[in-house]
């Protein structure tokens, strides 16, 4: 590792001294992400203003063996942007600009320092929808929402971010820039590079455009919300409503104890005596959004839902997506760590993988509760602890360790959506076994022979 100096001088010729940080006060608050329990300081971080710098800091990391870890917002939950063997951060988020949006072609261009937000709004000036909608949508960005294959609350009825994503613009560890996929629905030539990096966690290359695909804005919505008296009934009537042939927009599920903490936390006039909250909605024909929300209604209700309502206006709509959204902040507050984890089981064995979660947070001592993505059985068990009291947070690793083991014997898996990073890599091998992962060391191999595109993660 060059000296701190010379480190700084060699970006700063680069990307301007402006765009440097070297000094330990401004290193510190890029040694974490949103992820709890992992931190480290890089070196330095550089923020680039395009692609051409972005190659050429790779190639000055490629021949000094500097290690790089790219990052947008920092909202990713497993650690992926924590630079674990120090080196440079590399922030994308000067990359900001719209580049195009084509109501013609149902497309958009964009530099990956985009949040998911402007995204969206663009689209929805012209009439369309950029579909992929995680939690952290507000400030996260499309490179992240990329690296890490985002999910969603459309996820059931419109997939998640790699069936958006076009065309890439990527510059490799070596310094080179490619483009990959392009403008077309329809484009097999060569390997799917497109799709391999989308996912790679920032591994692989270093994402600064992406060309990805829009659909024309429903003409309507609508939303309501049916109480159980269990979890297990909420699940049977996921599963009745899927096989009645609806797939609705949104079908999301709070327990009882995130029931709880959200009314305290937001008042929306909740049903505190429920075992589980479904949320569901439907987008598109007003006739069939209003025929399909009917039925799910009637569906729920022969489930034996306690009580299902449907929202009666826009506002009501918002309160009651908001109720979802707002399930991690109403849990941090009621302790100073929140572990937001996220694991995912065939939608059929939703209740079951529920109550092993209950179970194993019983005995391990701890508080979890768990809201998640009720339509593809997407789990988000949660603990709050107190980060001061080491046994109590080595019993929250424990635990977590028994949840994703729990999560594929019930033919599922250890994240949906969140991505492996740091915090997920231990158990990587217990999710794909050892051949894959020897598979996924190779293609590291062949796009970053040096090893410097953040290690400690994928492919390591």
């Amino acid at each position: 590792m060059p000296p701190p100096t010379e480190l700084a001088e060699a970006l700063g010729a680069i990307v301007g001294p402006e765009h440097v940080r070297v000094a330990q006060g401004q290193l510190t608050a890029y040694a974490c992400d949103a992820t709890p329990l992992f931190h480290a300081v890089p070196d330095a971080v550089v923020f680039p203003g395009s692609s051409e710098e972005v190659a050429a800091i790779l190639r000055y990391a490629t021949g000094h063996g500097i290690p790089v870890v790219p990052r947008g917002a920092g909202s990713n939950l497993c650690a992926g942007t924590v630079p674990l063997h120090g080196g440079i951060v590399l922030v994308l988020t000067r990359l900001q600009r719209i580049l195009e949006v084509s109501p013609e072609e149902l497309l958009a261009r964009v530099q990956t320092g985009v949040t998911t937000h402007q995204l969206a709004d663009a689209a929805a000036h012209a009439g369309l929808l950029y579909v992929p909608d995680p939690g952290s949508r507000t400030v996260s960005t499309i490179g992240g929402n990329i690296a890490t294959c985002a999910g969603g609350l459309r996820g059931l009825k419109y997939g998640v971010t790699r069936n958006y994503v076009l065309g890439l613009e990527a510059v490799l560890p070596t310094g080179e820039i490619i483009r990959t996929g392009g403008r077309l629905w329809k484009d097999v030539a060569g390997y799917d590079l497109t799709r391999l990096l989308t996912g790679s966690e920032g591994t692989l290359a270093v994402i600064t455009e992406a060309t990805v695909a829009l659909l024309p804005k429903p003409a309507d919505s609508g939303t309501g919300v049916a109480y159980f008296p269990s979890l297990a009934d909420a699940s049977r009537a996921v599963a009745a409503v899927i096989a009645s042939g609806i797939v609705p927009a949104t079908l999301e599920f709070l327990d009882r104890k995130c029931i709880a903490a959200v009314e305290q936390y937001a008042g929306l006039g909740l049903r505190l005596d429920a075992g589980a909250l479904l949320l569901f909605g439907d987008d598109g024909d007003p006739a069939v959004v209003s025929a399909n929300l009917d039925r799910i209604q009637e569906v729920c209700q022969a489930a034996g839902a306690l009580e299902v309502t449907l929202a009666e206006d826009v506002a009501r709509a918002d309160a009651l997506l908001a109720a979802r959204r707002c399930s991690l902040p109403a849990l941090s507050r009621l302790g100073a760590l929140t572990v937001l984890e996220d694991a995912t089981v065939p939608r059929h064995r939703l209740a079951e993988m529920v109550d092993r979660i209950d179970e194993i947070a019983a005995r391990y001592r701890l508080r979890i509760a768990t809201f998640g993505h009720a339509g593809d059985g997407n789990l988000h068990p949660t603990c709050v602890l107190d980060p001061g009291d080491g046994e109590a947070v080595d019993r929250a690793h424990q635990a977590f360790a028994e949840i994703f083991a729990a999560a594929i014997a019930l033919d599922g898996t250890i994240t949906g959506e969140h991505g492996v990073g740091a915090a997920k890599l231990p158990y990587l091998a217990d999710r794909i076994g050892t051949d894959q992962v020897a598979l996924l060391r190779r293609i590291k191999q062949a796009f970053d022979p040096a090893g410097i595109l953040n290690p400690g993660k994928l492919g390591s």
